[in-house]
């Protein structure tokens, strides 16, 4: 019996974000809205946005004790997130620069800070959440290394889902434990590097082949690409209009491994997790456009 539905290892960042006509070029400035300041970061958006749909979630990450801090660790324990797994110290807090343009598309900076402090000796020391959880998602806005470590800390019989974004080119450890491993189209062209082909369903197997057990592409407006050993699917995408794209990917990657978690065969897991991210791009902001399980049922 696990405690846990979920344990996120990642990040957690505030997330500074204005609002602007259109993105600058190289060299230009433009003028934007208010800054708004939100608490985000893959790993906390992940935590955030199971906790919301109902799963018993904990968060591993590192902030830092300041104001931002606080922040994040506010907005965890209030969706019902167990932060006991948060480290505090180290380093500021980490900070993403997001400008959104009237589309709802985002563009994004991160300044790591404390999440580059979150190391293989945390993992280790956490063994307990490991035990207790039946799947760990992991990101890359913390080191490699650290991912690694997830791997080589995870209980028998639990399940990895990874989104490599940042996307870096990845260990053979890392792709192995993967189910599945969920890129978008840029993080498909980093992680195959020239291997590459022109289609999603290229994109699939060569990822299938590198190790993985199973794959998901996100393909936006799209849809999503589900594929394992047994086949390809296309999963559709729910017809929303988009306000702000932030933290979609995220809340898309927390339902999956939600779903999958509890038992859903892959190409389900990736059509509700479909409908959780599309419900997300119809509010603003990140951890508070997630939807509940009722708001999903009901789009």
């Amino acid at each position: 019996m696990y405690d846990y539905d979920l344990l996120v290892v990642g990040s957690a960042n505030a997330d500074l974000v204005i609002g602007v006509e259109r993105r600058p070029a190289a060299g230009e400035t433009v003028l934007g809205s208010d800054l708004a300041v939100h608490p985000g970061g893959k790993g906390g958006n992940q935590a955030v946005a199971a906790a919301r749909l109902g799963a018993r979630t904990a968060l591993l990450a590192r902030v830092g004790d300041d104001a931002h801090g606080r922040l994040l660790l506010d907005a965890q324990r209030a969706a019902g997130v167990d932060t006991a797994g948060v480290l505090v110290g180290g380093a500021p807090t980490g900070v993403a620069l997001i400008t959104v343009d009237p589309s709802g598309d985002n563009s994004i900076v991160v300044s790591p800070g404390a999440n580059a402090r979150l190391t293989p000796a945390d993992v280790r020391a956490a063994g307990d959440l490991f035990r207790a959880s039946r799947v760990v998602s992991a990101q890359l806005e913390i080191p490699l290394e650290t991912v690694a470590e997830t791997v080589r800390t995870m209980a028998p019989g639990s399940r990895l889902v990874l989104n490599p974004s940042p996307p870096v080119p990845l260990p053979a450890e890392i792709l192995a434990a993967c189910d599945p491993l969920i890129v978008n189209e840029h993080e498909a062209r980093v992680v195959l590097g020239e291997t590459a082909g022109t289609e999603p369903e290229d994109w699939a197997r060569a990822l299938l082949a590198l190790g993985p057990r199973s794959v998901v592409v996100t393909l936006g407006a799209r849809g999503a690409l589900a594929a394992d050993a047994h086949g390809t699917t296309l999963v559709p995408s729910v017809k929303v209009e988009a306000v702000d794209t932030t933290g979609a990917g995220d809340a898309f990657t927390a339902a999956l491994a939600w779903r999958l978690g509890s038992g859903a065969a892959l190409a389900d897991a990736a059509a509700y997790a479909a409908r959780v991210g599309a419900a997300a791009v119809t509010k603003e902001g990140a951890q508070a456009s997630y939807p509940t399980a009722e708001e999903v049922e009901a789009l």
